[in-house]
């Protein structure tokens, strides 16, 4: 049985290895009609790209997408966009001793378990390579849903958070750590350094806002929409947790504080809070909605961690070959992209039941 799909009346399926000759995908379901060119979706590629800077992996793809198929004319026409990406710059030698033994916090034991055999070349399907697609498929989720408007930041590194006082929504795109609040940004500058100098990694929380969502949207029972959310978040390489609104901290909250109140407003009510993220009932509420993903740090290092071979021997591995020592710093456009696809399914769902 294979899952390499997501999603319902809008549907993405990806295929490739990260030192295959190319990755790609498959967006089904885009509704026709939609002007459409390699240029709208390049954009949110560049800003996953790696190699932009000394704080992320430098293996240099140039991550430029083709359509080769669902766009007649500049729009599209309602049959599958299929979407392809070169691999440029594999290394598969940096992986000789990964093919022996497996990276402890890695998927290497769990595929080989699964199926017998792995593609160690880079992680082969498991590796974050993969998410190139994703992030071009949410690109074209995004003008099924030009109504809304989705952000993604950085907001803590190794467990150093940004100051909600300083954020600065322009402030985003000034650094490559994709982080609101220049002072915490200076101050990763030497964290992630210090991280790589030392053959190791750090992780990192992305916070995610998408504003513009009408009330409606979602379903009870089984197709909430931060059910959803959660699920296609929690389906990011190195992901491990997700929080909608405020998560965890409303465990901790009494039931008139974690309350979003509402008092009478112009066009429906006016919320006093959005502690429930802008979803109740699996609904959309009209208000922005809230998460925040939390990223382990990157398996692949080169301080050498107990293991054991292939063959059952233990040993110790440490992982050559270029990796990311925060692999959450490229994980925010990724975040948002996921967050665009499962909303503009939404759109389409809330549309197909209630026109």
């Amino acid at each position: 049985m294979s899952h390499n799909s997501f999603g319902h009346l809008l549907r993405l399926t990806t295929w490739g290895e990260s030192h295959g000759p190319a990755i790609g995908a498959v967006v089904d379901g885009c509704p026709p009609g939609i002007a459409l060119s390699e240029a709208d979706i390049q954009p949110f590629l560049d800003q996953r790209r790696p190699g932009q800077s000394r704080f992320t992996t430098q293996r240099q793809e140039p991550d430029r997408v083709r359509i080769l198929s669902g766009i007649f004319e500049g729009r599209t026409t309602g049959t599958p966009i299929a979407l392809y990406i070169d691999n440029v710059d594999q290394r598969s030698k940096d992986y000789s001793e990964v093919a022996q033994a497996y990276r402890p916090g890695h998927a290497d034991y769990a595929y080989d378990a699964k199926y017998g055999f792995r593609d160690y070349r880079g992680g082969g399907r498991s590796s974050a390579r993969e998410t190139a697609m994703r992030v071009a498929a949410g690109a074209i989720a995004r003008k099924i849903i030009a109504e809304v408007k989705i952000t993604a930041w950085v907001e803590a590194i190794g467990g150093d958070a940004i100051d909600p006082a300083r954020f600065d929504p322009a402030e985003i795109d000034r650094n490559p750590f994709f982080c609101p609040d220049a002072q915490a940004a200076a101050r990763w500058e030497g964290l992630v350094d210090a991280a790589r100098k030392a053959g190791s990694s750090l992780g990192a929380v992305i916070g995610c806002a998408a504003e513009g969502v009408p009330a409606g949207w979602g379903a009870p029972l089984y197709a909430k929409l931060d059910a959803d959310l959660a699920h296609a978040c929690m389906g990011i390489n190195a992901v491990k947790g997700v929080e909608i609104g405020d998560g965890f901290a409303a465990a901790a909250a009494r039931g008139e504080d974690n309350a979003d109140a509402m008092r009478p407003g112009n066009n429906g009510p006016l919320f006093l809070a959005n502690h429930a993220g802008g979803i109740a009932g699996g609904i959309s509420t009209g208000q922005p909605i809230t998460l925040r993903v939390a990223f382990k740090p990157t398996s692949s290092i080169l301080t050498p961690v107990e293991t054991i071979t292939r063959n059952g021997a233990a040993t110790d591995i440490a992982t050559k070959g270029r990796h990311d020592p925060c692999v959450g710093i490229r994980g925010a456009p990724v975040v948002a992209a996921m967050v665009a696809l499962v909303l503009a399914d939404h759109k389409l769902r809330h549309r197909g039941q209630c026109g």
